[in-house]
């Protein structure tokens, strides 16, 4: 079996579910909520058997025992688990608090992680492990780096949708913050899913496709054209930003939600993180590399973000924070994760350097 194949139905599910959501969000048609979430679902439901399927191939391939043989070894693989542990704490809050309200930005999201695979040219081909790989470590560390980061996924899409609905003024500095916040990701949401809309039309075509928003483009003329863009997007969601309370006021719910979802999703991710983020990594770099701590890029990231959330939780509960200023925090603290994740692998060379392409 073909894990890829799963994986592009599972990409085109999360993208009709992300059009879906917003239509259901603007129009407030409970029959266009209901296909979204089973698009969703059943997206969700495709990604678990293609991510089996792929963890199998990888055991099977290089005679490793499913303990170290879990399929997040590389960038691509991590991105496709990060997209499945959002979409299943997206499931989890509408079963949970009995809204769609998220939908749109945390299936964006999956979208957007799963898109960003053919925007750098990520290898998709099983590899062999490499030797610091070949560890009981990697499930345990790894993996729930991953859960947490989905984590802070969350609570960033409660933070932002908190901010918009509270925060309306438009003399408020914090009106231009989570406007800007906001412009980036949409932004380059639709940069990533059109990249990915348009290579899928290549392949079907000819076979061949050139990037036209991809990050390796180099042509200077379009990326002004999109600098230009974001610059037009930042000021439309600057100027109607205000609107987007309204939708949400007509779903009726009480605004503290947000907050709860927000402060659920940290209070989740954080210990997670600290336990398999930091000190399983720190075991398993001792035993792989003879020390616990050793300031590599990804390591010093890594402490930064859980610097932010534990900043996020000793002001709610010693400051007594109130939500608009923990919203801050808390969209803040996705930025660096997403660095932390991304970027680090991306820009950065370090012991850590077998999570990039």
């Amino acid at each position: 079996m073909n894990d890829a194949i799963f994986f592009g139905f599972t990409s085109i599910c999360y993208m009709l579910s992300m059009v879906f959501y917003i239509v259901y969000l603007i129009y407030k048609k409970d029959v266009v909520g209901r296909v979204a979430s089973y698009l969703a679902y059943f997206g969700f439901f495709l990604h678990s058997i293609g991510f089996l399927v792929r963890w199998y191939k990888f055991s099977f391939s290089f005679s490793l025992p499913l303990s170290q043989s879990i399929p997040i070894t590389n960038l691509y693989e991590s991105l496709l688990f990060f997209a499945w542990c959002i979409i299943l704490g997206n499931i989890f809050i509408e079963l949970r608090f009995k809204t769609r309200l998220f939908g749109f930005l945390i299936t964006a999201i999956a979208g957007m992680a799963i898109a960003f695979v053919d925007a750098i040219g990520a290898n998709k081909i099983v590899q062999p492990i490499l030797p610091a790989l070949k560890s009981n470590w990697l499930l345990a560390h790894a993996s729930l780096s991953f859960v947490a980061y989905a984590a802070f996924s969350l609570s960033f899409a409660a933070s932002i949708l908190n901010l918009a609905f509270n925060i309306t003024d438009k003399r408020n500095k914090i009106y231009t913050f989570w406007v800007f916040s906001l412009s980036i990701f949409i932004y380059t949401t639709f940069l990533l899913i059109t990249d990915f809309v348009l290579n899928g039309i290549g392949k079907i075509g000819n076979g061949v496709y050139r990037p036209l928003f991809s990050l390796k483009n180099s042509n200077s003329t379009l990326w002004i054209f999109l600098s230009l863009g974001f610059v037009i997007l930042t000021l439309l969601v600057w100027l109607f930003g205000n609107k987007i309370k309204s939708l949400i006021e007509k779903f009726h719910i009480d605004n503290s939600m947000f907050e709860v979802v927000e402060y659920k999703m940290i209070t989740i991710g954080f210990p997670i993180f600290t336990i398999g983020g930091l000190i399983f990594g720190a075991i398993w770099a001792d035993i792989s590399w003879g020390r616990y701590w050793a300031w590599d890029p990804k390591e010093t990231w890594a402490f930064i973000t859980w610097m932010v959330y534990a900043f996020y939780l000793h002001m709610r509960f010693l400051r007594g924070f109130d939500g608009i200023r923990s919203s801050v925090i808390s969209v803040i603290g996705f930025i660096i994760t997403i660095f932390t994740y991304v970027g680090v692998n991306l820009l950065l060379s370090g012991l850590h350097s077998y999570g990039s392409m």
